[in-house]
């Protein structure tokens, strides 16, 4: 029996997820599909995903905690940090599951070992990558126009700042989770705030992918190494598929083959 998949989020149209994860179906010879679906509004997430009978789903921004509320049940990881990116479908109740923390740290492998880390951000994929950082014992801040999302952060005892108080520190990594750069030529800060980051800073990255974002274009022109999210987008992907197949298949193997998707 075909099933059907899909990413919500707002926007949606950008995302290459129904092609890696296609492109996987198709070369495995699984029986299913994977579409997008522009959702505007969050709360009829659960209402949308019954209605068209998906057997499971990818969440991006800004619909990540939202993805959290729809669930009955939710495991591991996104359990402590009330974000969900992955949702199966079994048997009619929705589990919910985080792949964005993991596949991130998959991607910054390359930049070693990371001690202190700044955030730029502080929705749904700030949290998961904050509450990651923090189990490999790193020091975390996190730095948001506003103090009003800044809560949640400060509970789990956080360097937190927002744009009016920002002391600038070293920094290992520094990571932009804002969709600053996605449809603009915006920065996830004011530019001389992101440049005197960039300046304290040994590597970037960049939760958007598919362009070379302001952010990134600085930490380019500044000489410090630095990745977009394509490595993450591809790393939870396989995390996410590998719960759609229900393990089926290793992680090697899936890798190897959405990793391919990318140079259609």
């Amino acid at each position: 029996m075909s099933k059907l998949y899909a990413i919500f989020g707002d926007p949606v149209s950008h995302s290459r997820s129904p092609l890696m994860h296609n492109f996987l179906f198709k070369t495995l010879h699984v029986d299913s599909c994977y579409t997008r679906v522009h959702l505007h509004d969050g709360s009829k997430l659960r209402e949308t995903f019954l209605k068209l009978g998906l057997s499971g789903a990818n969440i991006t921004v800004p619909h990540k905690e939202a993805a959290f509320n729809a669930c009955d049940e939710i495991r591991g990881f996104a359990k402590s940090v009330g974000v969900v990116n992955t949702i199966i479908n079994e048997n009619g109740r929705l589990i919910g599951y985080n792949t964005d923390a993991d596949g991130f740290m998959e991607a910054i492998k390359p930049f070693g070992e990371i001690k202190r880390v700044l955030i730029l951000g502080a929705g749904g994929t700030a949290k998961a990558l904050a509450n990651r950082f923090i189990q490999d014992d790193s020091h975390v801040s996190v730095l948001n126009r506003g103090e009003e999302r800044l809560s949640y952060f400060k509970e789990l005892g956080l360097t937190c700042m927002n744009w009016d108080n920002f002391i600038c520190d070293n920094y290992d990594l520094v990571v932009n989770t804002t969709s600053a750069g996605l449809k603009d030529d915006a920065y996830p800060a004011p530019k001389q705030i992101t440049d005197e980051i960039l300046s304290h800073s040994a590597y970037a990255a960049d939760a958007v992918y598919g362009k070379l974002t302001p952010f990134l274009k600085l930490a380019k022109d500044k000489g410090i190494p630095c990745k977009d999210g394509t490595d993450m987008l591809l790393y939870q992907g396989v995390l996410a598929n590998h719960l759609f197949c229900d393990k089926k298949y290793d992680l090697k193997t899936t890798a190897g083959i959405m990793q391919k998707s990318f140079s259609l």
